[in-house]
C-alpha cells in the first residue's frame, strides 16, 4: 500500500479559493480551485478532468489553513471539553485537505511529472509541520487528556472509546507531553525527515528510469518472447532510442526478464543495473539521504523516550515490540536457510547439466530456478500465460471470487474522470443491490509511475461524514503492443488478487469514524486481508472460471493446475529469504540508537545481513537499503516484517476456512463481519482471536511454504 494519511485528516467548513489570471482584454472570471468544494461526481470521486497540476499547491495551503482554523476553534472552545466538541470535531475537520491529499497521493504515485514532484517537495515538509501544529498544540492536548482521564465515566460505545484511546495515544506519541524546547526540536526533525523522504522518492524514480537496461542487439535478448522483445523495442522508441531495446527496471532487486534471458552477460548487466541504480555517486544517489533519515529517526525516538525508532513505531502494532519482531524473523531463518541450500543444489545441478559450467550467481537464480521448475514439475510459465488474460482474470477471477464469498457485483462505467487513459472504473454493489462503493484499476507500467503495486482510498468510508468508499488498485504490468492481449504470469495474477484484498478492506469498511475506517490499520494487520485474498486465485472453482486460453477458449487443464499446485513450494526458500533479508535491513536501520554515528550505507548493510544470518548465499534482499521505498518514503519504517507476519495470519485464517467448509458465503460473511468491516475499531489480537479461536500460529505458514512437512 502507498499511503500519505495521518490520523487527523477529516472534514469541515469550506472557504472559497479563487485562482486565475486576467485575460488580455480585461478581467476574466476567477477559476475556482476544484478542491474547494466536495466533488459533485458520484460518491464524491475526484474530478480529475478539472484538476490541474497547478491546483495542488494552493489547495494544500488552503486546506491546511482551514484545518488549523478549525483546530484553533476546538482548542479555544470556552465550553468544557467533551467527546463531541473535541474528538468528534477533530474527526470532522480538514475536509479540503483530505480531498487534496487523496487525489495527490494517487497521481503522484501513479502518474507523476516534474510539476507534481515540485509540489511533493513543497507539500510534504509543510504537511509534517501541519501535523505538528495539531498534535503539539498544548491547549488541544489538554482537552484530549481531560476527556481521556474521564473515559471510565463517559459511557462511550466501543468504537468511540477506541477512537478516544487512539487520539490520546497519538498525541502522546507525537510529542504532546514534551517541553516547548523539545517540541521545537521535534518539529525540525519531522520537517527535515519529510523533505528527505520527498527527495529520496524523486531520486529513486529518476534512478530507476535512468537505470533501465539498454540493449543494442536483438540477439542479446534471446529467451524473451516476441511480445516481450516488441515491448522492449516500443520502450526504446518512447525514449528516443529507435533501433535499440530497453528493459525498464521494477523496484525490486530481481527483474522479471532474468527468468527468461538466456544470454548470461545480459542477465548480469540487468541484475547490476538494478543492484546499483541508486549508488552511482550521481544526483540520483540516495545513500546520504537514507543515512541522514536513519539518524534523524533515532534522534526522534530518543526525544520521545524510546530506545530506538523501531520501538517508537511498534507501539500500536500487533507485534508491539522489536523483540517480538526479531523473534518472529528468527523463527523463520533456520528453515529458510535450509530450504535455500536445497534449492541452490538443484539449481547448480541444472546449470551443470546444461553444459554451461559456472558457479550460480544471483542473476542466474531466476532462470535456472525456472528450468528446475519445468523439469521437476514440468511447468513452464510461458505455457501458463495464455490462460491468464488480464481482463478475464479481473472479471471472471477476482470479481467472481468476491461474488462467491461476499455476494458483491461490479459494473464498469466510462463517465468517471481518471488520471490516465488506461485507468478503468467500476461501481461495486452489495449483496442487496445497494451501491457499496467504487473502484479504479491502474495496471500498466509507466516511467512516471512508482514501482510495485498498492491500494489506497480516494474517498474514505465514514457514517459520521456520510461517505462511501472510493478505492483504487495500482500495479506495474507490462503493456503489450497495440492489439495484443495482456497475458500475465501467475505471480501477476496473485498480485491482482492481493491488491483486491486491500480494496475489499476499504470497500467493506463499516465504521462511524474515518480515522478507524477500512485499511487505516497497523502495518502488521493491513496486509492480512490482501494476502488472505491471494488464496482464492487457486481455488478450483475460481481458477476454472477465469483460467481460459485466450486463443482456444479451453479451460486450463487439470494436469496443468496440478503442476501449479505442486510447484507452489518450489523456490519458497528464495522467496522468503529475500523478504527476510529486506525485513532485517529495515529493522536494523531503525534499531540504531540516537548516539550512533552517521552510517556508511554499504558497510552497514553488509554487517546487518551477516549478523542476522540473512546474508543467504545468492539470495539478495528484495530491496537494498538504497532503493527500499517502503521504509524510507512509504510509511513502512520498522514495518516491512509485516508482510510475513500477516502471511502467518492469512495462512491461519485460510486453514480455518478449509476446516469449516471452504469458500462459502457464510464463511465469507463471517470474515467480512469480524475482520474486513472492523478497521481499527478493536485491538488486533482480540479481533484475530475472535475469528481464529486462538493466538496466531506459525505452523500453517511453515507448512504452506513447504518449510516443514504437513502434520498428518
Amino acid at each position: 500500500m502507498n499511503r500519505y494519511r495521518a490520523i487527523c485528516l477529516s472534514g469541515a467548513a469550506v472557504l472559497a479559493l479563487a485562482i486565475g489570471s486576467p485575460a488580455s482584454t480585461g478581467p476574466a472570471p476567477a477559476r475556482i480551485n476544484p478542491f474547494v468544494a466536495p466533488s459533485s461526481l458520484p460518491l464524491q470521486a475526484p474530478p480529475f478532468d478539472k484538476i490541474k497540476d497547478s491546483d495542488y499547491r494552493p489547495a494544500f495551503d488552503q486546506g491546511m489553513r482551514e484545518q488549523l482554523a478549525e483546530i484553533d476553534a476546538i482548542a479555544n472552545n470556552p465550553a468544557p471539553p467533551t467527546f463531541e466538541n473535541t474528538i468528534v470535531a477533530m474527526e470532522k475537520s480538514g475536509a479540503m485537505l483530505r480531498r487534496v491529499l487523496a487525489a495527490f497521493s494517487a497521481v503522484s504515485g501513479a502518474n507523476t511529472d516534474d510539476e507534481l514532484e515540485k509540489v511533493q517537495s513543497y507539500a510534504l515538509p509543510k504537511f509534517a509541520a501541519h501535523q505538528d501544529a495539531i498534535f503539539l498544540n498544548p491547549k488541544l492536548f489538554a482537552r484530549v487528556e481531560a476527556i481521556y482521564n474521564q473515559r471510565s465515566t463517559l459511557n462511550l460505545d466501543p468504537e468511540s472509546a477506541q477512537l478516544l484511546k487512539v487520539y490520546y495515544m497519538h498525541f502522546v506519541h507525537a510529542g504532546a507531553k514534551l517541553s516547548d524546547a523539545d517540541k521545537a526540536r521535534l518539529r525540525k526533525i519531522n520537517q527535515e525527515d519529510a523533505a528527505l523522504q520527498a527527495a529520496f522518492q524523486q531520486k529513486l524514480l529518476a534512478a530507476t528510469k535512468a537505470g533501465a537496461l539498454v540493449v543494442d542487439n536483438k540477439s542479446d535478448l534471446a529467451g524473451l518472447s516476441d511480445d516481450e522483445i516488441a515491448a522492449a523495442a516500443e520502450a526504446a522508441k518512447g525514449r528516443g532510442l529507435a533501433g535499440k531495446y530497453v528493459i525498464p527496471l521494477q523496484n525490486t532487486t530481481q527483474q522479471p526478464a532474468l527468468a527468461s534471458l538466456s544470454n548470461r552477460a545480459t542477465r548480469e548487466r540487468l541484475f547490476n543495473a538494478s543492484w546499483t541504480r541508486t549508488e552511482k555517486g550521481d544526483a540520483n544517489d540516495t545513500r546520504s539521504a537514507i543515512a541522514r533519515m536513519a539518524e534523524l529517526r533515532a534522534q526522534k525516538a530518543a526525544l520521545l523516550g524510546y530506545p530506538d525508532y523501531a520501538a517508537y513505531v511498534l507501539y500500536d502494532q500487533m507485534a508491539r515490540t522489536p523483540d517480538a519482531v526479531q523473534n518472529f524473523i528468527g523463527q523463520l531463518v533456520p528453515a529458510t536457510a535450509t530450504k535455500i541450500s536445497e534449492e541452490a543444489k538443484l539449481i547448480q545441478a541444472a546449470i551443470d547439466k546444461s553444459g554451461e559450467h559456472f558457479q550460480l550467481k544471483p542473476w542466474d537464480w531466476e532462470r535456472y530456478s525456472e528450468i528446475v521448475r519445468k523439469e521437476k514439475y514440468d511447468l513452464d510459465e510461458n505455457e501458463l500465460k495464455p490462460y491468464f488474460e488480464l481482463n478475464r482474470v479481473l472479471q471472471d477471477g477476482v470479481f467472481y471470487a468476491a461474488n462467491k464469498l461476499y455476494g458483491i457485483t461490479f459494473r464498469e462505467r466510462h463517465d468517471i474522470p481518471v488520471w490516465q487513459p488506461d485507468v478503468r472504473v467500476f461501481d461495486v454493489y452489495d449483496k442487496d443491490g445497494s451501491q457499496l462503493g467504487m473502484i479504479y484499476f491502474d495496471y500498466f507500467k509507466r516511467d512516471n509511475k512508482s514501482g510495485g503495486a498498492w491500494m489506497d482510498n480516494l474517498v474514505q468510508e465514514s457514517t459520521l461524514l456520510g461517505t462511501k468508499p472510493v478505492v483504487y488498485n495500482v500495479a506495474n504490468f507490462t503493456k503489450p503492443p497495440p492489439g495484443q492481449p495482456v497475458l500475465l504470469s501467475f505471480d501477476e495474477v496473485s498480485t491482482m488478487f492481493h491488491e483486491f484484498g486491500h480494496a475489499l478492506h476499504g470497500l467493506f469498511a463499516n465504521t462511524k469514524y474515518p480515522s478507524l475506517s477500512g485499511a487505516n490499520t497497523a502495518r502488521d494487520w493491513v496486509e492480512f486481508p490482501s494476502q488472505f485474498n491471494e488464496h482464492w486465485a487457486l481455488d478450483p472453482d475460481v481458477l476454472k472460471h477465469y483460467a481460459v486460453n485466450y486463443k482456444t477458449g479451453q479451460v486450463i487443464p487439470q494436469a496443468l493446475v496440478d503442476k501449479i499446485r505442486k510447484s507452489q513450494t518450489w523456490n519458497q526458500g528464495y522467496d522468503l529469504g529475500e523478504l527476510l533479508a529486506a525485513a532485517e535491513l529495515d529493522m536494523e536501520w531503525h534499531m540504531l540508537p540516537a548516539g550512533a554515528p552517521l552510517q556508511n550505507v554499504d558497510q552497514f548493510e553488509t554487517k546487518a545481513l551477516a549478523e542476522s544470518h540473512t546474508n543467504f548465499a545468492d539470495v539478495p534482499p528484495r530491496y537494498r537499503s538504497s532503493y527500499f521505498l517502503h521504509i524510507w518514503a512509504n510509511g513502512y519504517a520498522a514495518g516491512y516484517y509485516a508482510y510475513q507476519w500477516t502471511v502467518m495470519l492469512d495462512d491461519d485464517a485460510y486453514s480455518w476456512f478449509m476446516q469449516h467448509g471452504g469458500m462459502t458465503r457464510a464463511n465469507g460473511q463471517r470474515f467480512r463481519d469480524m475482520i474486513l468491516s472492523k478497521g481499527q475499531t478493536q485491538d488486533y489480537g482480540t479481533m484475530f482471536r475472535a475469528f481464529y479461536g486462538k493466538d496466531p500460529d506459525i505452523g500453517p505458514m511453515l507448512e504452506h511454504r513447504g518449510l516443514v512437512q504437513p502434520k498428518s
